[in-house]
C-alpha cells in the first residue's frame, strides 16, 4: 500500500465564513439537528468576530461572522456569500504536515501557532488549495478541551434532536475550466493523495449541460475531494452557475453519511430542508439497474431518494436544494451499503434535476 505523504486521520472540522453566525447556527440545530457545544466571540474576549461550534456524532462545523465590515471575513462574504473557509485536517503532527506540504509546493496561509489554555494545546498550520479555500492541520492529542482554547464550552437551552448523520464521507469542489487537473496534480504531489475515479464529459451530462470530474483520496480513505470543472455543452452547467454566484472556484457540496437514510431523509424534510427533486419515472426502472436491496423503495420512492450500485454493494443518495440564497452550497445524504463508488447511475437524472432549477433561476 503506497505510504501517506503524512498521515490524516480524517476531517477535523469544516468552518464556514456566514453573514450571521448566530442565525446559520440556529439553521443547522434545527434542521439538521446539530448540537452547540463552543463559542468564541466578544463575551471570550475576541472582539473582531463570533464563532459557535457544532457537532453531530463525528461531525464538527464551525459558523464564523465578522463583526466589522472591514474585515476580512466580511469581506469574503460580501464576494462568496455563506460558503466554506476551512477544510480542516486532523493530523498526528501538524509540524510535519505544514513543513512537508510547504517542501512539495503548497502556499503558506497561516504559520505554524500553538495555543494553549487550561485543558491544553492544540496546533494548526494552514495552506491554499482552490479559489479562496484553505486546508487546515490540525494537531489535538494534547488537548481535551470544548473545542480549541479561545473557545468556551457552550450549550443551547434548546433542545436539538440528532437526525442520524455520523460523518463527513466526502467534499466536492468546483473549480474554474482547465483548473481541474492543476489541482488533481497538487493532491497528488503535495498532500500524496491518489486519484480514485475519473468521470468525463460522457459520464456526466445531458442534452444541455457537462462536467468533468475526478476524485483524490488520502491513503486510509477517510479524506474524498471530487474536483469538478465545467465541460462544454449547449448551455450553461451548474459547475459555472456556481462559479458565476460563488464568484471563483470553492467548495459545492459537503457529503454526510448517515446509517438510515430513511429516516434521516423523513427528520430534515419534515424540518424544512428542500431537496432537488426525481421525476417518479426514476423509480420504473431503478430495480432492473441496481437488482436487490434491503430497504423499502415505497419509502424511498415517497422521500425521491436515489439508488446505485458497484462492484462492493450499494448505496442510497439525496442533494439537497442550496442551503443560502445563492445558488451554491449544498449537502448530500448518503448511505453506503457496501459501495465505496458516487453514484454514476444517477448522474443523468441528478443533472436534469438541477437543470429544472437552473431555468427556474434563469440561469439555465
Amino acid at each position: 500500500m503506497k505510504q501517506d505523504t503524512f498521515p490524516i486521520k480524517g476531517t477535523d472540522h469544516i468552518e464556514f465564513y456566514v453573514g450571521n453566525a448566530k442565525q446559520a447556527a440556529h439553521y443547522y440545530q434545527t434542521a439538521f439537528g446539530f448540537k452547540l457545544t463552543a463559542y468564541q466571540g466578544p463575551e471570550t474576549g475576541v472582539r473582531d468576530r463570533a464563532s459557535y461550534v457544532l457537532e453531530q456524532d463525528k461531525i464538527r462545523f464551525v459558523l464564523t461572522s465578522a463583526l466589522d465590515p472591514d474585515h476580512a471575513i466580511a469581506r469574503h462574504v460580501a464576494l462568496h456569500g455563506d460558503g466554506v473557509k476551512v477544510l480542516a485536517l486532523w493530523v498526528d503532527d501538524a509540524e510535519y504536515a505544514f513543513h512537508t506540504a510547504l517542501a512539495r509546493g503548497a502556499r503558506q496561509a497561516r504559520p505554524l501557532e500553538t495555543f494553549h489554555d487550561e485543558f491544553g494545546e492544540v496546533t494548526t498550520a494552514s495552506i491554499h488549495t482552490y479559489g479562496d479555500t484553505l486546508h487546515t492541520f490540525v494537531e489535538r492529542s494534547k488537548y481535551n478541551g470544548p473545542f480549541m482554547p479561545g473557545f468556551e464550552a457552550r450549550t443551547s437551552t434548546m433542545k436539538t434532536e440528532p437526525i442520524g448523520l455520523k460523518y463527513v464521507d466526502h467534499c466536492v469542489g468546483n473549480v474554474e475550466l482547465g483548473k481541474m487537473n492543476e489541482w488533481v496534480n497538487f493532491y497528488q504531489d503535495v498532500m500524496g493523495f491518489k486519484l480514485l475515479v475519473t468521470f468525463d464529459d460522457k459520464d456526466i451530462s445531458t442534452e444541455y449541460t457537462a462536467l468533468m470530474s475526478k476524485v483524490v483520496s488520502n491513503g486510509n480513505g477517510f479524506i474524498k475531494f471530487p474536483i469538478n470543472e465545467p465541460a462544454d455543452g449547449r448551455k450553461k452547467s451548474q459547475i459555472e452557475e456556481y462559479l458565476d454566484f460563488y464568484h471563483g472556484a470553492g467548495v459545492q457540496h459537503i457529503a454526510v453519511a448517515t446509517d438510515d437514510i430513511i429516516h434521516t431523509v423523513d427528520e430534515l424534510r419534515n424540518r424544512g430542508v428542500d431537496f432537488l427533486y426525481v421525476p417518479e419515472t426514476y423509480y420504473e426502472t431503478v430495480v432492473e439497474r441496481v437488482g436487490h436491496i434491503d430497504e423499502d423503495l415505497e419509502d424511498l420512492q415517497r422521500l425521491n431518494i436515489l439508488i446505485d450500485r458497484d462492484e462492493e454493494g450499494y448505496l442510497l443518495q439525496i442533494f439537497t436544494k442550496p442551503v443560502q440564497d445563492r445558488p451554491t452550497v449544498f449537502y448530500e445524504i448518503i448511505q453506503r451499503v457496501g459501495a465505496t463508488s458516487f453514484g454514476k447511475g444517477n448522474f443523468k437524472a441528478l443533472f436534469e434535476a438541477i437543470e429544472r432549477e437552473q431555468e427556474l433561476r434563469g440561469t439555465l
